[in-house]
């Protein structure tokens, strides 16, 4: 088994419960971590053999960018395309932090953590 981390990529969306943080935006941090069988690109050492981490980044920049009212809608929609796109991903976990949210006081951030694993490992 191995594990790809993609960690703390940030993003300026549109999230959020209220118009305002729709409107205006916030800074998001988004880590995946994705677990797979051995692939064959450890012997290879060929990227068509291999999980292409700009391809990954590219499905949670997509998916950051489709505004939501809750984060945990956004997480979950990024575990369920990397699930579908890539069959060779056995789990994926997305961890994604919402900095200083609204919520009346001094919070450095709020974060949310979902995973899925693929049905047909």
């Amino acid at each position: 088994m191995m594990q790809i981390i993609l960690e703390n990529m940030v993003f300026t969306s549109y999230h959020g419960f209220y118009d305002e943080e729709r409107r205006i935006g916030n800074e998001f941090r988004v880590t995946v971590t994705l677990e797979l069988d051995e692939l064959l690109s450890v012997k290879t050492d060929n990227l068509e053999d291999a999980l292409n981490y700009e391809m990954v980044y590219n499905v949670v920049k997509a998916e950051m960018r489709t505004p939501s009212r809750l984060i945990e809608h956004v997480a979950q929609r990024i575990v369920d395309r990397l699930l579908k796109t890539y069959p060779l991903i056995c789990k994926a976990t997305v961890s994604l932090s919402k900095m200083n949210p609204p919520l009346g006081g001094q919070v450095e951030k709020v974060t949310v953590v979902t995973s899925g694993e693929n049905e047909n490992k």
